[in-house]
């Protein structure tokens, strides 16, 4: 989790942080698939035969998805547009905002990981796609299950020592 703060009188800066753990658990989910494929299929022989097994074929979307997040802002994501239109009118009002920068940054994160071990299985190397998928899985389930980002967290640290601009400031 990232810095929240309490939502007061109408004020509605920053972003309900229920919506990136809606988009967490939906690339959870699917991440387990691609392991799941990725452990039961072989590896295809040539460039094109890695390219269009299943797995590869999901992760390269979620590798799209994970970019749209990263480079048109957690608020632009698929995810957060479903969140904000099909989910968050059924919920209680969010009682915290926080600021979208550190789950922005989360999505890049996610982006170089997902993306490494896609570029590593299409080159060949063996049970790249499975760890990069398996990595992901594991930060992606606990955003979803008990709202700890790892991104988010990378995020802050990288503030705190001064190597990223701050984006945390309260919303």
């Amino acid at each position: 989790m990232s810095a929240a703060t309490p939502v007061s009188g109408g004020e509605t800066a920053g972003i309900d942080p229920r919506g990136p753990r809606f988009g967490a658990a939906i690339t959870a989910a699917l991440l387990l698939v691609v392991v799941l494929l990725g452990l039961i299929e072989p590896q295809g022989s040539d460039l094109l035969a890695r390219a269009l097994q299943p797995s590869a074929v999901l992760l390269a979307v979620l590798v799209g998805l994970f970019a749209w997040g990263a480079f048109a802002g957690i608020q632009k994501h698929p995810y957060g547009v479903l969140y904000r239109r099909l989910v968050a009118p059924r919920l209680a009002p969010a009682s915290e905002r926080e600021h979208p920068a550190p789950p922005t940054f989360a999505q890049l994160v996610g982006l170089l990981v997902t993306a490494t071990g896609f570029v590593l299985h299409l080159i060949g190397v063996p049970g790249a796609l499975v760890v990069a998928a398996a990595a992901a899985f594991v930060a992606a389930f606990l955003n979803a299950a008990v709202a700890y980002c790892l991104g988010c967290q990378l995020y802050v640290l990288l503030v705190r020592l001064g190597i990223l601009r701050g984006g945390t400031q309260r919303a």
